[in-house]
């Protein structure tokens, strides 16, 4: 990765989401390349908090069909960031 910017693309806004936030954890949409040390080191510079724990889940494709033209969505990561204590990041 180039920069860091490029490793995080939006944050993920759910009602699990926000109940996570209450825990300092935060929910990221990531680059599918990135692996976990990428990701930690980007929200740390990104964002200036202390990063405890970073987990990944690869969302698997899904199939669409738009009339008679059939396709896939684009892969997704979801990474799950727990901050340490006394770190917030504001997603308003």
């Amino acid at each position: 990765m180039s920069d860091y910017r490029d490793i995080i693309k939006a944050p993920i806004v759910t009602e699990k989401s926000a109940s996570l936030n209450e825990n300092n954890t935060v929910v990221l949409s990531v680059d599918p390349k990135a692996n976990k040390t990428q990701i930690k080191q980007a929200v740390e510079k990104v964002f200036n908090v202390k990063v405890e724990s970073v987990n990944t889940i690869n969302m698997p494709t899904k199939k669409k069909r738009v009339g008679r033209y059939a396709g896939r969505t684009n892969k997704v990561k979801k990474a799950i960031v727990k901050l340490a204590e006394g770190s917030s990041i504001e997603l308003n």
